[in-house]
């Protein structure tokens, strides 16, 4: 029996559909640009929650397996639109931030709030290590791989003159590293998302329709509330005297990955650390598989300048200690809320060494 849609799925929809027509009428209406980036920003973050609840209710039809292709696919519209516009805009520094920024914000920032929360309210957490090993270990040969352009230009090799074309071998050995992961995701590996897995008892069933419709209303909002979002970054974060590279590390990175956020948390907080784990490195793990190499060759037909993997090296290097400090603390399969502590404290360092740039 189809059930209706609960209070908080309300809301949701509510706040996402609300907050765009909002954020659309401030282009017209409202003249600070740090007003118009806010309520862009607000929308973006709740229209990435619609989708990730419309994505879960078709999902629900296609089983775990392609389900969690679905999410790797869909979940990350927002910051998909985001890029492409800040692409079209020649804001090349903010989109490779933001990439990096998406990464760090999961394996530091949010896997450290669900150690901590998780660990405060019911003590040390063991989970079955096999499939966190095999999502960290991916998501090290994928930053591996984002590494070679960067160490290519700054060691002066020969492949340094050549740094766009390098970047598009990379991307494009990645998108096929994608495409021969679906089979194994197809069988309910390890990377399909495991909300799918096991429903955690307050979903309840949409009709096909209306899960469809929103998936395209909420994609088609996405859209548009990005391009506001890009139209409005650089003006207000010069107003604000906050750097664009911070910008998109923080900012950007959190509003474009609420679901993942919310929906990790949660799992640790109801004693599921396997699926607060595998859930929330799951998204990283897309961004470096999917969404960069993608990018980086719409890059090619969107924007003035190409995106290159040849990015700045402080961020280069805060994206290789993330990696690096994934395996290891899930290799042990437990957690303690004093990790949860030390990943937000490293996460926070990291942040701040960007905050002028």
């Amino acid at each position: 029996m189809v059930a209706p849609l609960t209070l908080s799925q309300r809301v949701v929809l509510v706040a996402a559909v609300g907050l765009s027509i909002v954020a659309g009428a401030a282009q017209a209406f409202v003249t600070s640009e740090v007003a118009r980036f806010l309520l862009a920003g607000a929308a973006l973050a709740a229209l990435a929650a619609l989708v990730g609840a419309a994505i879960e209710q078709v999902g629900e039809r296609l089983g775990p397996g392609p389900t969690g292709l679905l999410q790797s696919a869909l979940g990350n519209l927002p910051e998909l639109f985001v890029g492409i516009f800040a692409l079209r805009n020649g804001l090349t520094g903010v989109v490779q931030a933001a990439l990096v920024g998406s990464v760090l914000s999961n394996t530091l920032l949010v896997l450290g709030v669900a150690f901590l929360a998780g660990g405060l309210r019911h003590g040390p957490q063991r989970f079955p290590p096999e499939a966190p090993r095999m999502i960290a270990t991916l998501l090290v040969l994928a930053v591996g791989a984002l590494l070679v352009p960067t160490l290519a230009v700054r060691l002066q090799t020969p492949a340094s003159h050549h740094a766009g074309t390098l970047s598009n071998i990379c991307a494009g050995v990645l998108l096929v590293v994608y495409l021969l992961s679906i089979p194994f995701w197809l069988r309910g590996g390890p990377s399909a998302s495991p909300e799918r897995v096991e429903p955690t008892g307050d979903a309840v069933a949409w009709p096909l329709p209306l899960a469809v419709t929103l998936l395209a209303t909420g994609s088609l909002l996405a859209a548009l509330v990005s391009d506001w979002f890009v139209g409005a970054l650089e003006p207000a974060t010069h107003s604000l005297g906050i750097s664009q590279t911070f910008t998109g590390l923080v900012i950007v990175a959190i509003a474009s990955n609420a679901v993942e956020n919310a929906v990790g948390i949660r799992f640790a907080l109801k004693a599921r650390p396997d699926f607060a784990i595998s859930t929330i490195l799951n998204s990283p793990l897309q961004i470096a598989l999917l969404l960069t190499p993608a990018l980086v060759l719409l890059s090619r037909v969107v924007g003035p300048t190409q995106l290159t993997l040849v990015f700045p090296p402080l961020l280069i290097v805060a994206l290789a200690v993330a990696a690096i400090v994934v395996v290891i603390v899930v290799y042990d399969g437990e957690y303690t809320w004093l990790e949860g502590v030390a990943l937000l404290g490293l996460y926070f360092i990291v942040a701040a060494a960007f905050w002028w740039g």
